[in-house]
């Protein structure tokens, strides 16, 4: 693995957790940590159970016991390690968004493909979808239990970034991330979206804004926001903090979606909402062990939303974990996608979101940040 921060130790977890609740084909075993700093990426993989450690990842492209490489470090650095690996026959898993531009997400996807006729496969990490509550959303679109999808409504909403002193990080920085709250956040919104509905955004009109302009350099990192230091300096973000956008599902129906890491006092707020002609389907992931499910069949005098506890043996990956009502966290979907990708693996089939996919993710993104610089013009993607 490349990287050992927030998302580092997240899939530290995850590869760790995976065999010990579900039977897997193949076993994980967490080889060699990768980052810059010896000492720190020294500590960390003591702490995270990683074997060995590198000070390049270069280095893992070149060792015999690594089989599969897992990209956590900033957007800017995802394309160049992605296509190494894969060309050294190293299967990759990738945080989201796939790479900071369309072209180079386009030289990944073709790397992918590239590479599948050797047996090697990529993955996105696109952790949401498996979220059990999410997950079965999409299984009751597909039997047809909300009829046409005429609405799908998705907010991402967080507050970490409402302080004005927070300080100055990588994700503040275009150059390192690709984009603010768009990519960060708003990329999951267009996977669940997409996902749940099982239909394809074909068209998008956007606005971004940011609102605080300057931010310290230096200060006190506390998740991902924190406090700036009084005597530090200050730079330029050159992200957008806030992205709305509307868009065009190919089976006609009408997205709305909104991105923001202002939105005080929501923590991870990640919503969605699908408005079919049989029926409705709620999902907030504060609440996240819960699908809200309203059943437009049902006699008006008994109709309503029914709260859904997504607990049970016969929901989608909780069988593996706690009795019913014994409600899982932010890890288990990861957990949940390192299941996924080593059952690809081992069957030799693309595991899902491919490279692919999440370059039409990519392609959204980049059509919103066009839309919102052409006065909002509408996009055909």
């Amino acid at each position: 693995m490349v990287g050992y921060a927030f998302m580092g130790a997240m899939h530290s977890h995850a590869w760790r957790t995976a065999p010990r609740f579900f039977d897997l084909p193949m076993r994980p075993e967490l080889a060699v940590l990768a980052g810059r700093n010896k000492s720190a990426v020294e500590a960390a993989a003591e702490k995270m159970g990683w074997r060995d450690t590198e000070t390049d990842w270069r280095a893992l492209v070149e060792r015999d016991d690594v089989d599969l490489i897992d990209i956590c470090t900033p957007g800017d650095a995802h394309a160049e390690i992605a296509i190494a690996a894969l060309a050294a026959g190293k299967h990759v898993l990738c945080e989201k968004p796939l790479a900071n531009t369309v072209e180079e997400a386009h030289r990944m996807a073709a790397a992918a493909e590239a590479a599948e006729a050797s047996g090697v496969f990529a993955m996105c990490g696109f952790s949401y979808r498996r979220t059990p509550a999410l997950t079965l959303a999409r299984s009751l679109v597909e039997q047809g239990r909300i009829g046409t999808i005429r609405h799908i409504r998705a907010q991402y909403l967080q507050d970490w970034l409402s302080n004005e002193n927070a300080p100055l990080t990588w994700r503040l920085d275009k150059s390192r991330s690709g984009s603010g709250s768009l990519g960060d956040i708003g990329a999951h919104s267009i996977d669940a979206a997409q996902y749940v509905s099982g239909q394809r955004i074909v068209s998008v009109s956007g606005h971004l804004q940011t609102f605080v302009h300057e931010r310290p350099i230096g200060g006190t990192l506390v998740g991902l926001g924190g406090a700036g230091a009084s005597d530090a300096g200050k730079g330029p973000v050159t992200v957008d903090d806030a992205a709305v956008f509307t868009t065009r599902f190919e089976g006609g129906a009408l997205g709305v979606f909104e991105a923001t890491r202002f939105a005080l006092g929501r923590k991870n707020s990640m919503r969605l909402e699908l408005n079919g002609s049989l029926g409705s389907l709620a999902f907030d992931f504060e609440n996240m062990n819960s699908l809200e499910f309203y059943d437009g069949t049902e006699p008006p005098e008994t109709a309503g939303f029914r709260t859904i506890n997504v607990t049970e043996p016969e929901h989608p990956y909780t069988g593996n974990w706690w009795p019913s009502g014994h409600g899982l966290g932010y890890e288990h979907g990861f957990t949940h996608q390192v299941v996924d990708l080593v059952n690809a693996v081992s069957a030799s089939r693309t595991p899902s979101p491919s490279f692919a996919e999440a370059l039409q993710v990519q392609t959204i993104l980049h059509a919103v940040e066009q839309s919102a610089g052409a006065e909002s013009l509408w996009q055909h993607l």
